[in-house]
């Protein structure tokens, strides 16, 4: 094991060490440098990257018998967020390095290989990723078609993967493939290998760069997998791979508020002082009421952020088995993600004009949120998981009222009276997708709205909570009235006919 005395971080309480990276982050990004102008150019400078890699973030999402700071999710989340209070961009990097390699890898990789992996993280500022979707299967994972072949010094993996966020940049990579056997047949189970950059034999090669839409700082492109690792640079799953992959993926989504709680409060701050020092008219944009409504929207988002930062702190380590917490997973990562697009739409319209720019926050917030709403599922595909989850518990229990199944479930019981106004309907038999997305819209808001009740219970801003309450009732109505309108719409495919609008003029 790695003597930690030979570790020159320093072991600090996490108190200071999170306030001391805090004040660091932001004298790097406002004071040092301007990151407004860094964030107009793809990646991030060398030395701009290092100097925070020198303060070893990474050190919280690596075992205390390696030399990191053990694991602790509250420490990986707080990492996360004061990460993304200064850069969204630099969050998904940790976040990517955090639930994607470092904890799937200490929870399932071969001892003999912790150690220099590990050590390389600590001391040499190394990086790792993970790598799953495919060109042809995205979401589809259970039919990648990366395979591999186990021969006598290891496995021979090959394959393409794509949208992998380091792409180019990782020195580590976890990669999932399917084994191929002797009949020449991938089987259906998943394996996961970790590869490593720096052995010539296990060089990973980047055939198109990505032009991203947004998280300029982060590298995306396809990468070509055509490597040989050797016995110990297989993950160990506890039963079989698909168990492991989604272990690690619902872990990566009960996390996904650490990234998004530095990025909500940003945008929280920015647009209050934004709001109480614009003048419009003779009066400031925070006494408009349309305008406190849209504040007070973020607020909300900000509470129930906060919650998932909570609950996700008590379930989510990696002494945990969370590959049966779809429903929880899915609901958390699902509202997050749209929360943080809606919150970053509101700070731009309040930020006027000057929202409209790239090196603008508010503008590079919009752009840089938006994928966190598909990548690692989809949100609708998710919603759909958590209402055909709910409907198959409903189901088995012989329940078909949403608000009877939710007053006694887990995860619902106690938000659930809360909205009896609403939720006192039949769950449809035999619903179409686009009302199961909208189903799952509402089981999650009722799902994530108990956090933030556990939250208050805890002693956590009762006006906030308040605030909260009013705008979960109002969303539920909304997507209620919405499931009950029975739009059965559906696109015409040779619209163009009697449509052209000057014909009629």
């Amino acid at each position: 094991m790695i003597n930690t005395a030979e570790i020159t971080r320093e072991v600090q309480n996490f108190n200071i060490f999170i306030n001391s990276f805090r004040k660091r982050l932001a004298s790097l990004f406002n004071t040092e440098h301007d990151y407004n102008t860094l964030s107009l150019k793809r990646g991030l400078p060398p030395g701009f990257l290092s100097e925070i890699m020198d303060m070893q973030p990474l050190a919280v999402a690596i075992p205390e018998n390696y030399g990191g700071r053990g694991m602790k999710v509250k420490e990986c989340l707080s990492v996360l967020s004061a990460a993304s209070y200064e850069s969204l961009s630099l969050s998904l990097i940790f976040g990517i390095n955090i639930a994607l390699f470092l904890e799937p890898f200490a929870k399932y990789g071969h001892v003999a290989a912790q150690e220099r992996v590990f050590r390389r993280f600590l001391e040499n500022k190394a990086m790792g990723g993970l790598m799953i979707t495919e060109p042809d299967y995205g979401s589809d994972a259970l039919n990648m078609q990366t395979f591999y072949q186990e021969g006598a010094n290891g496995y021979r993996i090959k394959g393409e993967k794509h949208w992998q966020g380091l792409t180019g940049a990782a020195d580590f990579w976890l990669v999932a493939a399917r084994k191929k056997n002797e009949q020449g047949e991938l089987v259906r189970d998943i394996d996961f290998f970790f590869t490593d950059n720096a052995l010539a034999e296990q060089q990973i090669d980047v055939k198109e760069r990505y032009n991203s839409l947004g998280l300029y700082a982060i590298p995306y492109g396809l990468n070509l997998i055509d490597v040989e690792v050797p016995a110990t640079q297989r993950l160990l799953p506890e039963s079989t791979g698909l168990k492991l992959m989604l272990d690690t993926l619902h872990r990566s989504r009960l996390q996904f508020p650490g990234m998004g709680m530095g990025f909500i409060k940003r945008l929280l701050d920015e647009s209050l002082l934004h709001c109480k020092t614009r003048v419009v008219a003779g009066q400031r944009l925070y006494e408009l009421d349309a305008v406190q409504f849209q504040l007070s929207r973020i607020q909300a988002a900000y509470t129930i952020c906060s919650a998932m930062c909570s609950y996700s702190s008590k379930v989510s380590s990696i002494e945990q088995d969370v590959s049966g917490n779809g429903v929880d997973a899915n609901s958390v990562k699902a509202l997050v993600t749209d929360l943080m697009q809606e919150s970053a739409q509101i700070a731009l319209q309040l930020a006027g004009a000057n929202g409209y720019r790239l090196d603008h926050i508010a503008g590079r917030a919009v752009v840089d949120s938006r994928p966190f709403q598909i990548f690692e599922g989809s949100n609708e595909m998710l919603y759909t998981q958590v209402a055909e989850s709910v409907a198959k518990l409903m189901r088995k229990n012989k329940e078909s009222n949403l608000l009877r199944y939710l007053k006694g479930y887990e995860l619902t019981a106690q938000a659930a009276p809360y909205f009896a106004g609403c939720l006192d309907f039949s769950f449809p038999e035999q619903p179409k997708k686009r009302d199961l997305v909208t189903l799952g819209r509402i089981i999650a808001r009722v799902i994530c709205f108990q956090m933030v009740v556990v939250l208050q219970d805890a002693g956590f801003n009762r006006e906030l909570v308040d605030i909260t309450q009013k705008h979960m009732g109002m969303d539920l109505n909304m997507l209620i009235g919405q499931l009950t309108a029975n739009n059965d719409a559906v696109p015409v495919i040779d619209y163009e006919e009697d449509a052209a609008w000057a014909d009629f003029v």
